[in-house]
């Protein structure tokens, strides 16, 4: 049964949600013990996947179950009155389900874990009723693919990160919402309405609606979101670290509306919006690093440069993946950018 998360790497040097632990220590640090031989830490979260469908059969995690071989869960589908295995899904691209907080406390079900297929075939025809002209909408026939799973056929730089270093799969995402509250956790541990202007008392949790970015299909009015909670680079700013936050430009990498069906619409770095979401905190303007905030050319130049101590990457719809990059040692920095770029958000 496909767990809802986001699929986390770390790559540190001594590295889905999924942890992976990786590099090495010079032996100039080889004398160095502990927590202190880690010298750069690379995070890859990608949207839209679960643990199990990226990584449910690898051997010895706590995956899709299975007795006598044979896989021990399995999910009703009332359309076709029947209860689908996992499977094997041969297909890079999935289509999924929609993602929004309902549509994960449907899949849930209170514990019961049998909403996925309900939902999908939901979200499928809310989708394609909006949008009938798009390819999907052609295979409405067909049964959704939810219950999937890929292995290192599909993903070989996947499994070989696990081959190799350290799978966790015990880590889960802070959120079970769209891809709003999902980058607000990833830049501040948080998703919330604040009433007040630069007010952060005045927050409260919303895990579903945070407000949106002006002309959103979540808000269509003119109205600025109010992120007057601390963000992670107010942390930065303050213990004077280097950060960049760099943004493909091309296509948003998933539907705006939380769903699973819509058209493409462009981003740019320049763009504030769902998965560009800290030109929006007052903390980043208040610093005045609105700048940090850059298109994905600019970090050819900062690898000839030598890295800043953290970078994000966040990606378009082509890998739907955002990477940060940590350094955390003066030495070795083009390093850290050669581990950013080696990751499947900018090598795909």
């Amino acid at each position: 049964m496909a767990r809802r998360l986001s699929i986390v790497l770390v790559l540190t040097a001594a590295t889905a949600s999924l942890g992976l632990f990786f590099g090495r220590v010079p032996r100039s640090h080889a004398h160095v013990l502990g927590i202190h031989k880690i010298r750069h830490i690379v995070i890859v979260m990608q949207e839209n996947r679960s643990f199990d469908s990226y990584f449910g059969t690898y051997p010895g995690v706590d995956g899709l179950p299975r007795h006598d071989g044979r896989f021990a869960v399995c999910v009703p589908d009332s359309m076709l009155h029947l209860c689908e295995r996992p499977y094997h899904d041969t297909f890079d691209r999935n289509f999924g389900g929609p993602h929004e907080l309902i549509d994960a406390r449907n899949d849930v079900a209170g514990g019961r874990m049998d909403g996925f297929i309900r939902e999908a075939r939901r979200g499928l025809r809310r989708g394609c009723f909006g949008h009938p002209t798009l390819p999907i909408c052609s295979l409405g026939a067909l049964h959704p693919d939810v219950m999937g799973y890929h292995d290192w056929h599909e993903i070989p730089n996947y499994w070989e990160y696990a081959r190799h270093f350290t799978l966790q799969d015990r880590m889960f995402e802070p959120v079970d919402s769209w891809s709003l509250p999902a980058h607000l956790f990833m830049v501040s541990e948080w998703s919330a309405r604040c009433p007040r202007h630069a007010g952060p008392m005045s927050c409260v949790n919303a895990p579903e609606n945070p407000l949106a970015p002006p002309h959103e299909a979540q808000n269509p009015t003119r109205r600025k979101p109010n992120y007057a909670w601390t963000d992670l680079t107010y942390l930065l700013h303050r213990y004077h670290v280097s950060w960049r936050y760099y943004v493909f430009g091309g296509s948003e990498p998933d539907c705006e509306s939380g769903g699973m069906i819509c058209p493409n619409f462009p981003q740019r770095a320049k763009t504030p919006g769902i998965w560009n979401p800290l030109p929006w905190f007052s903390t980043v303007r208040h610093d005045h690093q609105l700048h940090d905030i850059a298109p994905i050319s600019r970090l050819a130049q900062s690898r000839r440069e030598g890295c800043t101590s953290l970078a994000c990457i966040d990606a378009d719809a082509s890998s739907n993946t955002t990477v940060c990059a940590a350094r955390l040692a003066l030495a070795d920095s083009a390093g850290c950018t050669a581990a950013a770029t080696s990751t499947p958000a900018t090598s795909s």
